[in-house]
């Protein structure tokens, strides 16, 4: 479904707008992949997963590769942590649960918040969709 040009109006507001909305993700994530940094948003939602789990034996699997995927300095899709979060999760790995990433997790998202969501907001991406809504909205 395609996003009202008063949602998309919305996503320049808040961070968490952007972030509450799939179709918002959804543009982010096209945008972050520009800037070579998708694996931030590939994380976020990973965790977000993660926490609607209740099978241990699920939450271990999609912990494990969480880790593999975004936390092992050898993945090609390593999210940037900071040495305190990385000894907190490889602690926690010993016995995942739904939360392990939660101190990464957070992280990450103020990571996108500071970083790539101001230079969104002033992308051609972002600014061609709320134009070319505006401009359709307006014709109907």
């Amino acid at each position: 479904t395609k996003p009202t040009p008063e949602e998309v109006r919305g996503w320049a507001q808040s961070f968490e707008k952007l972030m509450k909305s799939p179709a918002g993700r959804n543009v982010f994530r096209e945008f972050l992949r520009t800037e070579y940094s998708e694996e931030n948003m590939l994380f976020w939602l990973a965790c977000e997963e993660l926490k609607t789990e209740c099978n241990k034996h699920t939450i271990d699997e999609k912990a494990r590769m969480i880790y593999e995927d975004y936390i092992s300095i050898l993945s090609p899709k390593e999210v940037s942590l900071d040495s305190r979060v990385r000894e907190v999760i490889n602690r926690k790995m010993q016995e995942p649960s739904s939360h392990t990433f939660d101190d990464a997790q957070l992280q990450i998202y103020t990571l996108m918040h500071r970083d790539s969501y101001p230079r969104f907001l002033n992308s051609a991406i972002y600014k061609s969709l709320l134009h070319s809504l505006s401009r359709s909205s307006s014709e109907s």
